[in-house]
């Protein structure tokens, strides 16, 4: 995938394909949180970094283990290192594996401690540090390729979506309208429907979205997934249970392997009270954090044999990242805590930590629950607060929310 391709497209916010500009940004960030665990980075270029599982003659792994050669070859050589870097990111989102994120920062290794580094290195090392929540880190770097290159839309969509990671609306508003001169309609409409779509304009949002994406024509499969996605998370904060599942379907139906989409329905089923269908949907995907915590709960829900192993599984890896002292996964694992341990203190612990590096919907929404299974409406401030500047709309962060300052009559 070329890097102009990427730049169109992507989660994973992850998340993976050839899709627009903003698409890229907005998907694999929105997810980053839960999808990137402490990457491994191998100590030198002779590391063996994955067996991968494909089929013989798979072209992804034709192309990986092709990138690889090249680069041991020529370590320096930037062209193939960026290649392989991208492909791996993807891999990340796709699979939800985070040790891609270290095998893509490995590929980098010449140029990520430089203070100059070429533009596209810079901007895929921000890419990188974003996905490991070195915000600040990333946006120093992006702020410098806007100012080295304003017409990368790559780096003005990346912007957007730290900031709609922050809940900085106005900073990732200004990062659209910066996109409109050089990107397509659709990464144009995509940007500021996310943005729209989350701060209670959702209706306005989808209807333009919606109207884009029909004059958009040709587009990959992946653009139209994150598309479709988008349209279902916008429907859901209308209220709108049956157009929310149309848009998933839809997108399912395009057979792109993507765990944000996974993640997304899996949580819809879950609130529709359907865990049976979620154990369908996720039952080959253990490796996964975020996607082995949703089929946790649905196995949990209908009292499954497996529900066991997977709950010690999960709690071996999160021991282990706390051991690590990797904090990227705070919010699935104060849900985990919450409601597969029943450790509420510690759930609100590391939601109330966890805000304090992100604020999307979701964060708030664990940090609400948290805070309700506490009986803490003090602790849920920080998101009350946010849900009434935000305007918010989704029907069940609003109840959630209700509940909770009714504690305080």
């Amino acid at each position: 995938m070329s890097r102009r391709a990427t730049a169109i497209g992507i989660t994973r916010t992850s998340i993976i394909g050839t899709f627009t500009e903003i698409a890229c940004g907005l998907a694999l960030a929105s997810l980053a949180a839960a999808v990137q665990a402490a990457p491994y980075v191998p100590k030198d270029d002779a590391t063996v970094l994955e067996r991968l599982p494909v089929r013989p003659g798979d072209p992804v792994a034709r192309e990986l283990r092709r990138l690889r050669a090249e680069l041991a070859r020529d370590p320096q050589n930037l062209g193939t290192a960026l290649r392989l870097a991208e492909r791996y990111y993807e891999l990340a989102g796709a699979e939800g594996d985070p040790r891609y994120i270290g095998y893509a920062q490995a590929g980098l290794r010449p140029w990520w401690e430089l203070r100059d580094p070429p533009l596209e290195a810079r901007v895929m090392r921000a890419i990188l540090k974003q996905s490991i929540h070195d915000f600040s880190a990333a946006m120093q770097d992006l702020d410098v390729a806007v100012r080295e290159d304003p017409k990368n839309a790559l780096a003005w969509s990346w912007r957007a979506a730290i900031h709609m990671v922050q809940a900085d609306y106005a900073a990732a508003r200004a990062d659209c309208e910066a996109l409109e001169p050089i990107e397509s309609e659709l990464g144009v409409v995509g940007c500021t429907a996310y943005l729209d779509g989350t701060t209670g304009k959702a209706a306005a949002a989808h209807r333009a979205l919606s109207a884009a994406l029909a004059r958009s024509g040709d587009i990959s499969p992946e653009m139209r997934l994150w598309v479709l996605t988008r349209l279902a998370e916008m429907s859901l904060r209308q209220g709108d249970v049956k157009q929310a599942e149309e848009h998933f379907r839809a997108a399912l139906a395009l057979n792109v392997r993507d765990q944000f989409l996974l993640a997304a329905y899996a949580d819809f089923l879950l609130d529709q009270g359907r865990p049976a269908e979620v154990i369908a949907l996720l039952r080959d995907w253990v490796r996964s954090d975020i996607l082995l915590l949703r089929l946790a709960l649905a196995e949990k829900a209908l009292d499954a044999p497996a529900a066991k192993e997977h709950i010690e599984a999960l709690r071996s890896r999160f021991d282990a990242a706390a051991l690590r002292g990797d904090k990227l996964h705070q919010q699935e694992e104060a849900r985990f805590n919450l409601y597969l341990l029943g450790q509420k203190e510690k759930a609100l612990a590391l939601a109330r930590e966890n805000w304090k590096l992100q604020r999307e919907p979701r964060d708030a929404r664990m940090l609400l629950e948290a805070a309700l299974a506490m009986n803490d409406p003090a602790a849920g401030k920080d998101a009350l607060e946010w849900l009434e500047r935000s305007g918010h709309e989704d029907p069940g962060l609003r109840r959630t929310a209700e509940k909770l300052k009714a504690l305080r009559r």
